[in-house]
């Protein structure tokens, strides 16, 4: 059942992390030299594509 609660907790943490990612892009992009926009729906896969990414590393590392 905590597995459920940990899910449901990393709801808010994903929005809010496709946000942050949104409203710094425009240094992020800046500093690489892109010209390119990011919208909140495109920073949410990026966001979701990182995340898939990194969870199975984040699991592999964690010790119980």
């Amino acid at each position: 059942m905590g597995g459920y609660f940990r899910i449901l907790a990393a709801i808010p943490g994903f929005f809010l992390s496709s946000w942050f990612l949104m409203l710094l892009w425009g240094v992020i992009a800046n500093r690489l030299g892109l010209s390119i926009t990011l919208s909140y729906v495109n920073s949410m896969l990026v966001t979701i594509t990182l995340w898939l990414a990194v969870a199975p590393l984040a699991a592999a590392g964690r010790k119980n």
